[in-house]
């Protein structure tokens, strides 16, 4: 009963801190704090243990977990006065800012998915710790919840409790299901997770909720009925107060409900961190002229860099056989994941992997990465180490259609902060910078092209992050072309061809996008005259947007319209991204088109 009482005013005490900290910094959402002040109490100061990982899905709910940290003795209790001030660590949201945050949060429907992989990291460092993850009721509306719980079945997770903060109140009236609480159990119980459905701010029923979820062989979901604003009259179970900080002249009548909990618990949680663990390994060798496919390369370098860190996993959405991660699958499953077709549950699982120090590559087709895109720009702020794969490339996939193209993916991993973008031409170049990947700490993405292509480059070449490749130069110089992956091969062709009539071009493999090596760049384009020819299997904001940045004007060929099926050398004639294009853009004879220009 002492305890009850002891955890019940710490609920108080985080709910006073919570209302203090929004109210002075003049925004923020405490009535989504309040609801859930007895389920943070009794699992920071009577359930969790060191090596326990908590995630806030609901993340618009941070003061009352930086209330917590606080009561914890992890941060200074007068740094929740400086809550969402630019020079703070204590954001509107859980970033990386703060030490003690594993993943960030706030794009809502995520926290379940990244649950996921740090509950497969534990298992797979087999440290016998839980994982929590806290989720609003709103949320649950997201199929990425769905996904991460189809998934946590699927692997067994029982080391992995999904609690529902089930308040009732969304941002702008009831949630889909109120408080029918059986819709939400229903729906766990269909993904094979064990349940129980609780009074959220009942500490007995809580703490004993989390025993019987030690105790499940499965995923565990606690459904909690909850009331937004929970303990302020003029708060509790009203529309109308979701990201309002309570004002000035109301703030004393909010704390005199909430009394003065006089109370001090001390808490298992300590601030954790981890490294990651570069180990050199040699990639495999080819010879110039063998017709080897960058995805294939991609492949048996993985498996290569795996056999030297055993950090180093492998994520996958079912197509394996087409990204090339299936060698790495045979020959480590301890290691990989299947993630089955989920793209964002796959970048999820990547992201909790991450989060405890393993070295995630996730693959799939370069199309099917724009799925996930909101948990890739998530993953930026939880400063996760993901290195992401996107195989069949461009048109020059070929037959299998439009649908499995990518086009757009160049600029998505480009926008990302801190990104590397990477598109290798062949067996080699690739094999080299999966290792500079392996190196490179933070997110990146390798660009792998479909067919087989002839290795140009020997073993002993070097490819630098933020690099180049001058393939051909000579003083007679007309133009410069610059290429990556496949159109590399197409730029060849066009030099071959135009040094016969007596033209040359200078010829640049682009195999780092970004960093973009913009010195080298200027300088190779001033000696061609400031002639510049971008050439790219992808639509218009892809290499010629970074390039055109650098140079300034150039003539771009890239995809136009819409594509088709068709045989990949076909279709990159057919939307002139291969060399008779080039070579008529190099003697005047077609236009490149303008920039958004399509047939």
């Amino acid at each position: 009963m002492k305890k009850t009482r002891q955890l019940q005013l710490m609920a108080d005490k985080l709910r006073i801190h919570s209302i203090i900290s929004t109210t002075a910094a003049g925004s923020g959402h405490p009535t989504s704090c309040l609801s859930c002040a007895e389920i943070i109490s009794s699992l920071f100061f009577s359930k969790m243990k060191a090596g326990d990982e908590f995630i806030l899905s609901k993340g618009h709910a941070a003061p009352i977990l930086w209330a917590a940290y606080a009561e914890a003795g992890l941060i200074d209790p007068d740094e929740l006065m400086n809550l969402r001030k630019v020079d703070s660590m204590l954001e509107g949201h859980p970033s990386f800012r703060m030490p003690m945050v594993r993943t960030a949060t706030g794009s809502l429907g995520q926290g379940l998915a990244t649950g996921t992989g740090m509950a497969m990291a534990m298992k797979l460092g087999d440290s016998g710790a839980m994982v929590y993850v806290l989720l609003g009721d709103s949320e649950c509306s997201e199929g990425s919840v769905w996904e991460a719980a189809n998934a946590a079945s699927f692997h067994r997770l029982d080391n992995l409790v999904a609690i529902i903060d089930c308040n009732r109140l969304g941002q702008t009236g009831e949630t889909m299901f109120g408080h029918r609480l059986e819709n939400y159990q229903q729906r766990f119980r269909a993904f094979g997770w064990e349940t129980s459905v609780i009074d959220g701010h009942n500490i007995d029923q809580i703490l004993s909720s989390v025993e019987e979820a030690d105790r499940s062989s499965k995923p565990f979901a606690i459904i909690a009925k909850t009331f937004k604003g929970r303990g302020v009259t003029f708060l509790e179970d009203r529309e109308g107060w979701h990201g309002k900080p309570v004002p000035d002249e109301k703030l004393e009548e909010a704390l005199s409900e909430l009394g003065d909990p006089q109370v001090k618990l001390e808490s298992q949680i300590r601030e954790k961190s981890f490294s990651f663990q570069h180990i050199d390994f040699e990639p495999n060798r080819y010879g110039i002229g063998d017709m080897v496919a960058t995805r294939d390369a991609f492949g048996n370098a993985l498996v290569s860099l795996g056999r030297k860190n055993p950090k180093v996993v492998a994520v996958d959405a079912e197509v394996g056989n087409s990204t090339r991660t299936e060698a790495f699958f045979r020959e480590f499953p301890e290691r990989s994941f299947q993630a089955f077709i989920a793209e964002q549950e796959m970048a999820g699982i990547a992201g909790g992997l991450s989060a405890l120090g393993y070295i995630p590559f996730a693959a799939t087709f370069a199309a099917f990465w724009t799925r996930a895109h909101d948990f890739i720009r998530m993953a930026a702020y939880s400063r996760a180490n993901i290195k992401f794969a996107g195989s069949h490339a461009g048109v020059s996939i070929g037959q299998d259609g439009p649908s499995q193209m990518g086009l757009e993916d160049i600029p998505m991993f480009s926008s990302i902060p801190g990104a590397v973008v990477l598109y290798p031409c062949d067996a080699v170049s690739t094999g080299k910078l999966v290792g500079a990947l392996s190196r490179h700490q933070g997110i990146s993405y390798i660009r792998t092209t479909r067919g087989k292509t002839p290795v140009i480059y020997g073993n002993e070449e070097e490819f630098p992050l933020g690099g180049l490749k001058i393939l051909k130069r000579s003083d007679q110089d007309q133009a410069l072309v610059i290429a990556a992956g496949i159109t590399v091969h197409e730029a060849l062709g066009a030099h071959i061809e135009l040094a016969e009539s007596g033209i040359y071009i200078r010829v640049i493999d682009l195999y780092c996008i970004k960093p973009l090596d913009e010195k080298e760049l200027i300088r190779n384009a001033a000696e061609c005259g400031n002639r510049v020819i971008v050439v790219e299997d992808h639509y218009s904001g892809g290499i010629g947007a970074g390039v055109a940045k650098a140079v300034g004007k150039i003539d771009h060929l890239y995809v136009r319209d819409l594509p088709r099926s068709g045989k990949p050398q076909e279709l990159r004639k057919k939307y002139r991204i291969d060399s008779s294009a080039i070579i008529k853009v190099v003697r005047g004879e077609e236009k490149s088109p303008t920039p958004g220009e399509m047939l």
